[in-house]
């Protein structure tokens, strides 16, 4: 069934800070070359960490000075909040973006699978609780039991959530995210791709349309013009169905939890808390689909969508 057009592409070459538009890609089971593909970690704490802890990356932006191709990642240009420049090459980047964030932080490129360390958590017992994770039935204890511990307060605030406000539910999350910051191997919150609809972006602007549901607030990679037969929260039906983008295949994987990065000032965009109230009230606090890739391919603006 077609569903409609890849309306936007969009790169990230620096988790959490503003990305590239593009007008066609090829994507490999990785998901877009060079996405995410470089992160700021914190020196303190010794983590990968972004805008849920340093919101300022929210207002820098980032581009390749070359394309990503099949070996090392090239170097990235960053444009910071107050329009200076710095690349990732640049012996002061680290003490720039120290600067910018007020802690010590320095700048990677993706580092393999097998450095897990680099993308482990930083909290005690992280390794052990990443084994036990991997049982469902371990997950949902853990739900059971962390409104009792001093993760509730931790897991609320990165959130946005209110008190009064559901946590996402924890146990539909890769077991690997319990003991790393992402998937070994990448800097993904999940999984390779994030799409997210028109319809969806619509269906929220009718409930709150003082808000600039603009696409960036989302940071999706792609996003999916909708024809006029689907209205509303379009994707929350399609976890667990394929999806044909031009050459592309993908395997539709769960509902994206939003967090506080709705809400948060980048660009021209202003601090917006009721972003995110809405759409936890009302998509259950979820708007766009994380996908895996089933057959790599191209892609490239107005290829027509066809959902399997």
């Amino acid at each position: 069934m077609i569903i409609g057009t890849v309306r936007e592409l969009w790169r990230y070459p620096v988790k959490s800070m503003a990305g590239e538009r593009l007008d066609h890609c090829s994507v490999g089971l990785g998901g877009l070359l060079g996405d995410r593909g470089w992160a700021v970690r914190d020196d303190v704490v010794g983590e990968i960490r972004g805008a849920r802890h340093f919101p300022p990356l929210l207002r820098c932006a980032a581009r390749y000075r070359a394309p990503p191709g099949a070996g090392p990642l090239p170097p990235v240009d960053l444009t910071l909040p107050d329009g200076t420049r710095v690349g990732s090459d640049a012996p002061e980047v680290h003490a720039r973006l120290s600067a910018l964030v007020g802690k010590p932080v320095s700048l990677w490129p993706l580092q393999p699978a097998s450095h897990r360390a680099h993308y482990r958590r930083a909290y005690a017992g992280a390794r052990i609780i990443g084994q036990l994770s991997r049982s469902r039935l371990f997950r949902k204890a853990l739900r059971c039991i962390l409104p009792y511990t001093s993760w509730e307060a931790s897991a609320r605030a990165l959130l946005g959530r209110e008190p009064h406000e559901p946590l996402p539910d924890f146990t539909r999350f890769p077991a690997a995210l319990f003991e790393f910051t992402s998937p070994p191997g990448s800097y993904f919150d999940a999984f390779p791709l994030h799409l997210l609809t028109t319809a969806s972006l619509n269906a929220m602007a009718r409930v709150n349309p003082a808000a600039r549901w603009d696409v960036r607030r989302f940071r999706p990679n792609l996003v999916l013009a909708t024809d006029g037969t689907l209205e509303g929260l379009a994707e929350a039906e399609w976890p667990g169905r394929t999806l044909r983008l031009g050459d592309l295949t993908v395997r539709c994987e769960m509902l994206t939890a939003r967090c506080r990065i709705t809400m948060q000032a980048q660009a021209d965009l202003p601090n917006d808390p009721s972003v995110l109230r809405t759409i936890v009230r009302e998509a259950g606090q979820e708007l766009g689909l994380y996908a895996s890739v089933i057959h790599p391919g191209r892609v490239a603006l107005g290829d027509v969508v066809e959902l399997l």
